[in-house]
Formats: structure tokens, sequence, C-alpha cells
């Protein structure tokens, strides 16, 4: 292996700090033709997409996407060594605008490695963690939308208790709120972990209090949700007759998002029993027997890389050329 520093590659397809996640259970369930076109949605560091384009051929093409700028610049790296990679940066739920640009047609696989990334968690200047002090940004595309600070600073405590009970599953989220409204203004992540923890001493045992609140206000600024299920639609759609989407996802909400969407195209719609309806519409997508329903890292994987305990990979295969609208989690 050659040794790495920050922003240049290494010979195993890693980034200097970065470990990406079910590397070869992604590349197995989700390459079905070696001269095809692929789509890593969520590029991050790389990993995944240069694992993939190992085992792509010369004829093959690539398109990675991200909105952080970071991870575009080190995703030109990689399309400057390798004729074969198009860069976008902006949001996977515009796929299909990603795909037209870069002159990509029926993709036969595209990848979803959802949330923050370990480089974004690890740059305190990005405000996605309380291990260090920071900006409280939390932005994915700092050109986009408005911080976690200015967000937090001017938000009603109602608003601010319904975030952190939807995206956090907190059971304390009105008296976290109040704790957040009275703290204010808040401007580091070391303040907002401060207010919370104060509020709440003793939650969560095994897990630092602003866990929750931190996970359900990045996913309220970027609006994770809504745009991950308009990514997946888009991206289901976009796929050839055959070809594969898979999804790696770190928490609960983004687990159920992905799972009720999938269910909706391997099983059709869900209608009550004994309705007197006929001439259901066909299953479009079926699962994929190395995934099954879903396949967590193993043991040592974990032992290796700890902050892939939460990971879960799910993916289907495309068996029709459109896929009907689905009512999931995140809808509006």
């Amino acid at each position: 292996m050659l040794a790495a520093t920050r922003g240049r590659w290494a010979m195993d397809g890693k980034e200097a700090g970065h470990v990406p996640v079910l590397l070869e259970e992604v590349a197995r369930a989700l390459v079905v033709d070696r001269h095809g076109h692929y789509v890593d949605a969520t590029f991050g560091r790389g990993g995944h997409a240069r694992r993939l384009l190992a085992q792509l051929s010369p004829h093959a093409r690539l398109l990675v996407i991200d909105r952080d700028a970071d991870a575009i610049a080190s995703a030109a790296g990689l399309a400057g060594a390798d004729r074969r990679v198009r860069v976008r940066r902006g949001r996977f739920g515009d796929l299909k605008e990603h795909l037209a640009q870069s002159e990509l047609h029926a993709p036969r696989g595209i990848l979803f490695d959802v949330g923050v990334s370990s480089a974004q968690l690890d740059d305190a200047e990005r405000g996605f963690s309380f291990s260090a002090d920071g900006p409280l940004d939390m932005r994915m595309d700092r050109r986009d939308g408005v911080s976690a600070a200015s967000w937090l600073n001017r938000a009603p405590e109602r608003e601010i208790a319904a975030v952190i009970e939807r995206y956090g599953e907190d059971f304390h989220a009105r008296r976290l709120a109040r704790a957040i409204v009275r703290a204010r203004p808040l401007y580091t992540t070391l303040e907002l972990a401060g207010a919370v923890a104060r509020a709440v001493p003793a939650a969560h045992a095994n897990k630092h209090a602003a866990t929750r609140v931190f996970q359900a206000v990045r996913i309220h600024v970027n609006d994770e949700l809504r745009e991950l299920e308009r990514g997946l639609k888009a991206a289901f759609s976009a796929l050839a007759p055959g070809g594969r989407l898979a999804t790696l996802t770190f928490h609960g909400l983004e687990h159920r998002l992905v799972r009720r969407l999938f269910r909706h195209w391997v099983e059709g719609p869900s209608l009550p029993p004994r309705l007197p309806v006929r001439d259901l519409p066909a299953p479009v997508a079926r699962r994929i027997d190395v995934v099954g329903k879903g396949l967590r890292p193993s043991a040592s994987e974990v032992g290796i890389n700890p902050r892939a305990r939460s990971a879960l990979l799910q993916a289907v295969e495309k068996i029709a050329e459109d896929a009907p609208a689905a009512a999931t989690e995140g809808s509006r």
C-alpha cells in the first residue's frame, strides 16, 4: 500500500483516514455488466467508486456525484487519472439532469452511501460533530440553504422540538428545545452540545446526549429524507432493465424509508385484505440474493471500523421500465 496524505489516493482505493463500508459486498451486489454505465451518487472520498472501477472494463463509465466541495476536489483528482470517470457537483435528487449532462444513459448500477461521511465528521470546520469545537454549520453544500446556527437561533421552540422528535427520535425533545432556546445565541458545536448535556445529563447512558440532536438538526438543515426519496425514485426510473440500485444507510429513519420504497417495487402496492381489486400492477423489482432483505457488516469489519456498526446494505434489481410512485416516510 502506498502511503497517502489528505487529498491523495492510496493504492488500495482508500483516501487517508477514510474506510469505506461493506466495500466488497457493494461491488458484488452492484456490478452486473463490466462494460456498462454506473453511478456513485455519494462520492465522499471515493472508496466505493475506486472499487467499482477496479471491477469495470476500460469501456465502462462511472458518474460520481456529491454536494461537498472537498469531495468534488477528490473526485476531480480521480477523473484526471481515469478517463472513465465523470464528475458532477450537486444533489443526487437531480440525477436525471446529471446523467444527461454527463452523456450517460440507462445505468446498470447506482449506489447511494447516505448521510455524513467520515471526512465531514472529522473536519471540525464543518460542524457535524461535537468531538471538537467548530462553527455550527452542518450543510453538505455550504453554498446552499442556511447553517444549523442560523436556523437554531431563529426557529421557534416548538419547531425545534418537532425536528428533534421526528429526526432524532428523542423523547426529551421538548426539554432539549427549551434548553437550546434559553442558551441562544449558539454559534459553535460545543455550545450546542453543552446546552443539550446540561438539559438531560443522564440521557442515553452509552451515548452523548447531543448525538440525536446533532443527527436531527443535520437531517433538517440538509432536507436529507426528502432528498433521499427523490434520489431513489429518480435512480430507479433511470436504471436500465436488469440494472441494480444499492443503498448504504446508517440509522433507522433511512433504513425504513429505503425498505418501504424497495418493498413497494418488489411486492407491489399494499392493499387492505379482501378488497375486491383485480389486475394489480406487477412487481417492477426483485431482491438480490447476495443481499437479501438487508446485509450488515461483519463483526471483524466493525472491529476495524467502528463507524460501520450501524450500516445496512439494501439492494434491488429492476425488472420493468418504470416504477410507480410510492408513499414512503419522508413524503410531504
